[in-house]
Formats: C-alpha cells, sequence, structure tokens
C-alpha cells in the first residue's frame, strides 16, 4: 500500500499526521511543501491542488484515496490500524 504525506513543516496538523504514521510505523513518502523552491515547489502545489481540490494541509494519498487535513479515523480506516 503507498502512503504519501504532503505537509508543511510548521503545520501543527501536518505534524500530527507524521507523528502517527510513525507511532505505526507506516512507510510513508514525505514532502514538505514549504521546504521546496522555485519549479519544484511549483509542481507540487499543483500536484496537490490537483489531488484535494485546494491547498490545505495535509494531504494524505493512501493508494488512490486523498484524505485532506488530519482525520486520524479515515487514516486508521484506510490503513487497517
Amino acid at each position: 500500500m503507498a502512503v504519501k504525506l504532503y505537509a508543511l513543516s510548521t503545520c501543527p496538523y501536518c505534524r500530527m499526521t507524521r507523528k502517527y504514521l510513525e507511532d505505526n510505523e507506516v512507510e510513508f513518502d514525505l514532502t514538505e511543501v514549504d521546504l521546496l523552491e522555485g519549479q519544484e515547489r511549483a509542481d507540487v502545489i499543483a500536484e496537490v491542488k490537483e489531488l484535494s481540490g485546494g491547498t490545505s494541509f495535509p494531504v494524505v494519498v493512501i493508494d488512490d484515496e486523498v484524505i485532506v487535513g488530519f482525520n486520524k479515523k479515515k487514516i486508521k480506516e484506510m490503513l487497517a490500524l
């Protein structure tokens, strides 16, 4: 199961999501969008907008399912934790 987390380094909900995934030993790819620069940052922001319909963070992608915000219940359900 592929898990991707788009986050901001300064966002408390992003940190809670990251900690929840780490505490449950979930392997995931992390992209801290605010730490990117130039075209890479613009490309990732466009990707986040396409996935989630906006620029709210965190955005968790589990296979083809997109979860916006720290939705512990939904993440737990999707990952069968």
